[in-house]
């Protein structure tokens, strides 16, 4: 079992996490329950379910929870990229943010090709 914390991907998607909390505090409050809550959901679902699945006892356990955080992160790029529309969201916060999210799926990408790698003899 791999202890999640450990996880450089996880890290990196903590911080978004955080930082995804911090912008959307300034977000209309008529956006509270829509498109601030929607991308809370998503950016907290990525180190959750990388969380998750290192808390799986097999490989393909391990590699779906990844693949749903992988899921989660392009989820959170294209809400971002509303909110940014929107006018919501500042660019430098967005710039910011979007690359940090490409980051951690390409970690994600990495490290589920590794376990698929080893899964397969």
């Amino acid at each position: 079992m791999i202890q999640y914390r450990e996880v450089k991907a996880w890290e990196k998607a903590h911080q978004i996490t955080m930082h995804v909390y911090r912008v959307t505090a300034r977000f209309p409050k008529e956006e509270r329950y829509s498109l601030t809550d929607q991308i809370r959901r998503a950016s907290v679902s990525i180190p959750s379910n990388i969380s998750e699945g290192c808390g799986r006892n097999t490989d393909p356990q391990l590699m779906r929870f990844f693949e749903i955080s992988k899921g989660s992160a392009s989820e959170l790029d294209y809400q971002l990229f509303l909110a940014k529309e929107l006018g919501y969201l500042p660019t430098e916060d967005y710039d910011q943010l979007t690359a940090a999210i490409t980051e951690v799926q390409k970690m994600l990408a990495v490290f589920i090709k590794k376990v698929r790698e080893r899964a397969i003899p």
